[in-house]
């Protein structure tokens, strides 16, 4: 059987990133390539950034870096800058997740990289891209959720506007997810045809991306009606954008159970016959049929009632043994919290260990013949493998190394 270890092994990264866009990386070293984070002597500030912290060091920064080297140059003195070289040379790809045109200012863009190395791939990962009104501004995360629309502020009992308190955070995992994609098939390209590339991402470009259903609907819903309309199973009326059209739904909702909530999507009419079989209600399946498909008993408010009263009979864990048995869908609502204890959860994902990776952490859920990946290193600290890189992957000896650090070059 193959060595889940080694998918991307052979695969070298260069990581020059300053908080959570070095995220994308990371996808490249759970899946065994050699990910090289090259820091000021300063390190990246990530480590002390945003809640909780872990031992002295920010949860932010033991997930995302995880699995990674660190070295730290000087890139305003000319060693720095040939060591950089030197590494890329070795590499597969640059990653800069920063602001676009950081490395070209310290003479480390793609231009001159290409001629040191000309297979690599170049990707820029930034908040709101190179190139729009906006290429200049700084961000966090939350900026590209509500710039692309996915979150509203909400009033307080005082009257003040306020960030939810529940964020999906799409934008900032989201964008180093797609520039993994796009990077490897970068990778894959450079090796075939001997050319690298520069490819640019933003965070707010994959926040909207991921938002198409509502962004598209609502730009559909500007056609006239006859050319565009709802469901036939809602006599063609139009639904709001989105999930928001859920609201009125019945054979699709939420239902409180003796000891939680779970969720009903017997939107299909054979998932709703299967129900009503099992329950012994056949009378609801010849009142309320529906249609074949998308048909969610919008507003049908008696059958509601009487659903309502059906969920309230068995508890989370019986209607989902239902579920499997009656070949109907019915899923449970967790919480961030609650999700460790259930059994999907523990059997699929669970936790990275904590002896291994400095606190609990969910593993990349990529499984290779029947077998989870295998378990990262932990995040390093700022240049913890300067000597180990340089010796390895450069063959610098031990004076040299010696000399560059009486220089000053490591800081």
């Amino acid at each position: 059987m193959p060595d889940n270890s080694s998918l991307l092994s052979g695969v070298r990264v260069i990581e020059s990133s300053l908080l959570g866009p070095g995220f994308v990386a990371t996808f490249f070293a759970d899946m065994g390539a050699d990910v090289i984070k090259v820091e000021p002597p300063a390190g990246d500030y990530i480590r002390q950034m945003t809640w909780p912290i872990v031992n002295g060091v920010s949860l932010l920064h033991l997930h995302t870096h995880r699995g990674k080297k660190s070295i730290t140059l000087n890139l305003k003195s000319e060693d720095g800058l040939a060591l950089y070289k030197e590494l890329v040379a070795t590499a597969d790809v640059v990653v800069e997740a920063m602001r676009p045109g950081s490395l070209a200012k310290l003479g480390l863009g793609f231009e001159v990289l290409k001629k040191v190395n000309p297979k690599i791939v170049f990707a820029t990962l930034s908040g709101y891209g190179a190139t729009g009104p906006y290429k200049d501004m700084p961000s966090h995360g939350i900026a590209f959720d509500t710039w692309s629309g996915i979150v509203q502020p909400i009033k307080d009992d005082e009257g003040f506007t306020r960030i939810p308190p529940d964020m999906p955070n799409v934008g900032i995992n989201v964008g180093p997810m797609l520039a993994a994609i796009a990077i490897l098939s970068g990778v894959i390209k450079a090796r075939e045809s001997g050319e690298g590339c520069e490819m640019e991402f933003a965070q707010a470009d994959a926040a909207a991306y991921m938002d198409w259903y509502r962004i598209e609907s609502e730009r559909a819903y500007l056609r006239p009606e006859d050319e565009v309309t709802g469901n036939p199973s809602d006599n063609y009326e139009r639904r709001p954008a989105g999930l928001a059209g859920m609201w009125g739904g019945v054979r699709y909702q939420a239902y409180e159970a003796t000891d939680g909530h779970v969720l009903f999507m017997a939107s299909e009419q054979v998932f709703w016959k299967n129900f009503c079989e099992a329950i012994g209600r056949m009378d609801f399946f010849e009142k309320w049929p529906g249609s074949r498909v998308a048909d969610h008993a919008r507003n049908n408010l008696e059958l509601q009632a009487e659903l309502k009263q059906i969920f309230l009979t068995r508890s989370v864990k019986e209607w989902l043994a239902f579920s499997s048995e009656h070949n109907t869908p019915i899923a449970p609502f967790n919480t961030r919290a609650s999700l460790a204890d259930d059994p999907q959860f523990q059997e699929r994902m669970g936790f990275l260990p904590i002896d291994a990776v400095g606190c609990e952490q969910l593993p990349l859920p990529v499984f290779v013949n029947h077998q989870p990946l295998p378990v990262p290193s932990m995040a390093p600290t700022a240049g913890q493998h300067t000597e180990e890189v340089l010796s390895k992957v450069l063959g610098k000896d031990a004076a040299t190394i010696a000399k560059l650090r009486e220089g000053g070059v490591f800081g």
